[in-house]
């Protein structure tokens, strides 16, 4: 049986969400135009309760170690809400839906994850939440679509654009060092820092403009394959859970949102 699906449209665009395959968005549409790479593990999926790899699989919150599936061994990679059905909340418009899940093993602790989607003629906001049922738990939210790196109308590849403060360091590991460092040249698989927001632009020469902007100081992008481009803002690095901790509180809960704009060069 196929995954159920929920549309928005508004003006030229169109989203389809996949809630249960983890509430991506599995197609996005500008002009009849595809966006992003198509197949069940790409389009934009969602990173709750981490962003990226996880050291070992492990996580310390206060004086207990939690062990996380390695399922990109020795790691833990990309959270668990890629993997989890979500459902749909009420109040649902042709441009507007919200989704959510309860956290649930293997992540130890009780809540609630929340997904928005606001979809206009010109853009699309999306907004992660994180909630506590209880104790205090670090978390990291954040999102990995896969825009695809040529739009197959015999045009250019996607050009990116960004200037962060600094790029961190990577291990042989695929984990940050700790040190940061001045930005190398692509390809990349690799965090930036910026701290007055993220703001990465892909440019389709003589067909679209995509800014991807983000309150989050953090962003991933990874371009080391052939067919897409990934700008993945996140509320923290790789191995966030250890090297950088976000606790969500009963009276402080994550939030952090996205916005895709974009613009016709055609």
């Amino acid at each position: 049986m196929a995954d159920q699906t929920h549309v928005l449209r508004a003006g030229g665009a169109a989203l389809t969400i996949v809630p249960e395959n983890g509430c991506r968005i599995g197609s996005f549409t500008v002009d009849g135009v595809e966006l992003l790479r198509q197949g069940s593990h790409y389009g934009s999926f969602p990173m709750v309760p981490w962003c990226g790899r996880t050291k070992n699989g492990q996580f310390r919150n206060g004086d207990t170690v939690h062990q996380m599936p390695q399922d990109a061994a020795p790691h833990a990679i990309h959270g668990t809400g890629r993997n989890t059905v979500w459902h749909a909340a009420p109040g649902a418009t042709d441009a507007l839906a919200g989704f959510y899940y309860d956290l649930v093993e293997p992540w130890p602790y009780p809540g609630r994850v929340t997904q928005l989607f606001e979809l206009t003629e010109s853009d699309l906001t999306i907004t992660l939440g994180v909630e506590t049922y209880g104790d205090s738990f670090p978390a990291q939210a954040g999102w990995h679509p896969w825009f695809l790196r040529n739009l197959g109308k015999g045009g250019q590849d996607a050009q990116p654009s960004f200037t962060p403060a600094w790029q961190e360091e990577r291990g042989e590991d695929h984990l940050p060092t700790g040190r940061r460092i001045d930005p190398k040249p692509r390809p990349w698989d690799d965090c930036f820092g910026m701290p007055d927001g993220v703001d990465v632009t892909l440019t389709w020469p003589g067909e679209l403009k995509l800014r991807i902007t983000s309150p989050a100081e953090w962003v991933v992008v990874y371009d080391e394959q052939p067919e897409a481009v990934c700008v993945e803002p996140q509320s923290g690095p790789p191995n966030g859970l250890n090297s950088d901790p976000r606790l969500v509180t009963p009276i402080d809960p994550l939030e952090v949102s996205t916005t895709w704009a974009w613009e016709s060069l055609g």
